[in-house]
């Protein structure tokens, strides 16, 4: 009997997986050049505002050394500073409006099964895709057709409004994610449904609520567009007053306040996806996303 011997198909395959591995590793230099264009245009010019809020003269083109001259114009004009409390006040309760009603009515749209409530979840998503321009526009309207003054209330309402589809969604899967024989369990033990949710259920989002508490404040004092279409004469939110201001000119002071605002917006937001983590949950995009 005579041994014929097959050549191996083993060694080509074997050498030519580091090759594909590889080119697979390999990362398209265009793109990369693409994203860094991107983040350039997007970041730069907010750069720039951020340098020349420390510029020791009034030039907006030329910096010649740093200082705080324009930080403590800030802290000296009563006008911004008016605004800013107004901000501030506006913030707080359009945060505590939504996420009371947010959190109530994430929690009636997951327990109901009814086809109204699937459509009534629907519903909470047109504010999130409608762009605010829309919005604003409306706000104005349906306050100049009730014969409503507008008003710092009437800023507070409106956001309050648009900010309750962002506290929904941020918690509606978060409560399809609780167990709820949880609940069941503390009834059968004596509690109401109303103890139930108020010592089971809202302990169990509060990391959650406390996110989107902090974000929805973050979201709240930078808004601009529904500000601007519902707020009266005086006193005007942060960012009304900066673009009123900046109608007759940009003044250093602005690039202060400016950098101040992103400042504490990065901040808010940094702490929103850090809150997770204090009670020992997933933190980061996680506990916004809904995930």
């Amino acid at each position: 009997m005579t041994l014929v011997s097959t050549p191996s198909t083993t060694a080509p395959a074997a050498t030519s997986a580091p090759v594909r591995k590889r080119r697979r590793s390999r990362r398209p230099r265009v793109l990369i050049a693409v994203t860094g264009l991107f983040f350039a245009l997007l970041y730069l010019p907010i750069a720039v505002v951020a340098l020349f809020s420390f510029n020791s003269q009034k030039s907006l083109t030329v910096f010649d050394g740093f200082s705080l001259r324009w930080y403590r114009a800030f802290v000296h004009d009563d006008v911004l500073i008016a605004s800013l409390g107004t901000s501030l006040r506006i913030s707080l309760l359009a945060m505590a409006g939504s996420v009371l009603l947010g959190v109530a009515l994430a929690v009636g749209l997951v327990r109901c099964r009814t086809r109204l409530g699937s459509l009534a979840g629907l519903v909470m998503l047109v504010p999130l895709i409608t762009p605010e321009i829309v919005t604003g526009v409306a706000s104005m309207l349906l306050f100049k057709g009730l014969g409503v003054p507008l008003s710092t209330g009437t800023v507070m309402l409106a956001e309050i409004t648009f900010s309750i589809s962002y506290v929904t969604v941020i918690l509606r899967s978060r409560v399809a994610a609780l167990n709820p024989e949880v609940e069941e369990a503390a009834m059968d033990l004596g509690a109401t449904r109303w103890q139930a949710v108020r010592l089971v259920t809202l302990p169990a989002l509060l990391p959650a609520v406390l996110a989107s508490a902090v974000l929805i404040f973050a979201l709240v004092f930078d808004d601009f567009v529904l500000a601007y279409f519902t707020t009266g004469v005086d006193p005007q939110p942060l960012s009304v007053r900066i673009y009123s201001a900046i109608r007759f000119g940009v003044q250093p002071t602005i690039n202060a306040v400016g950098t101040l605002m992103l400042a504490g917006s990065i901040a808010l937001i940094a702490l929103a996806l850090f809150i997770p983590r204090l009670f020992g949950r997933r933190g980061g995009l996680d506990i916004l996303s809904g995930e």
